[in-house]
């Protein structure tokens, strides 16, 4: 079974209308994204995954929880963000896994989380403090893990850069995941994209906490960046703590799966260490959900 931890949901059912298609040429560096898609194209690229999870984010706080996924043409997914991911995860029930956003500031967050988890079925939580602009550390951003840990919600959170100006990077860091996690040791996390570049803190945050985890998502495009991060956390014996994502649109599953098996190419003609390829089939084939207590 292969399980794909890190996906986003689509904003059409259908088809995308012409104009309203984005082509991004940012988010990698070796080709361009196709920023808006459907439920069809998602679930073409889902053609080697077994099950994966799919979510939005909460970008401000306040907007409509449904929020900013729906456009407001027709056929386009039903209209916020959470709204959103539960009616897609309901046309696909066997295949998809829906986690909400939320936005510590919005002052209806607690029962949005109570919606989303009791009415709309999402069953973990999606954050990203550098995106959202909140201090994770703050008691508004605590009361969401304290409700997530006494429900059983495991919490993605971005860890990592971000190319966004405005995206404070310190709030992305894995450490400060360190601090979350000696608070709410129950609490089950995912740390996404290995915190790259900061993939050697990840790699030690996730060996000391037991319910620590982190995704490959977003990173086998950068050959060097990847390889380095794998090999830490070989050394550092976490590779069973290392999950399957693709953080598509951005990657699809097929293309990080060749990225993880042709990881070591680049050592061609060289004696640095290996990644071992056996390990490698364990990630792409791990049963995350049993991990994350969602099984």
């Amino acid at each position: 079974m292969i399980i794909d931890v890190h996906t986003h949901t689509p904003q059409f059912r259908e088809h995308v209308p012409a104009d309203k298609l984005v082509m991004n040429t940012t988010w990698r560096p070796d080709r361009a994204v196709a920023a808006n898609y459907s439920w069809n194209d998602y679930m073409a690229a889902m053609g080697p995954v077994d099950r994966s999870i799919v979510f939005g984010i909460a970008w401000e706080p306040g907007e409509r929880v449904g929020g900013t996924n729906g456009v407001g043409d027709a056929g386009d997914v039903a209209d916020g963000v959470n709204n959103s991911t539960a009616a897609f995860v309901r046309a696909f029930p066997e295949r998809l896994i829906g986690f909400m956003a939320v936005h510590p500031h919005d002052r209806k967050a607690m029962d949005e989380m109570e919606r989303s988890r009791v009415d709309l079925g999402l069953r973990g939580v999606k954050l990203g403090a550098n995106y959202q602009i909140f201090d994770p550390l703050e008691s508004r951003a605590l009361a969401i893990y304290q409700y997530a840990e006494k429900h059983g919600l495991p919490v993605l959170f971005h860890i990592g850069t971000s190319a966004v100006r405005m995206a404070p990077m310190v709030s992305a860091h894995p450490l400060v995941v360190d601090e979350i996690a000696m608070r709410y040791p129950d609490l089950k996390i995912i740390m996404a994209h290995m915190g790259h570049p900061w993939t050697v803190d990840s790699v030690v945050v996730a060996r000391k906490h037991p319910n620590v985890f982190t995704d490959i998502s977003g990173l086998f495009y950068r050959p060097y960046t990847f390889y380095e991060a794998m090999i830490k956390a070989t050394e550092w014996n976490i590779l069973d703590k290392v999950l399957f994502g693709s953080d598509f649109p951005i990657a699809t599953p097929a293309e990080t799966i060749a990225g993880l098996r042709n990881i070591n190419a680049i050592l061609e003609g060289t004696s640095l260490p290996r990644v071992p390829i056996d390990r490698i089939e364990q990630i792409i084939h791990r049963d995350s959900l049993s991990l994350l207590g969602l099984s």
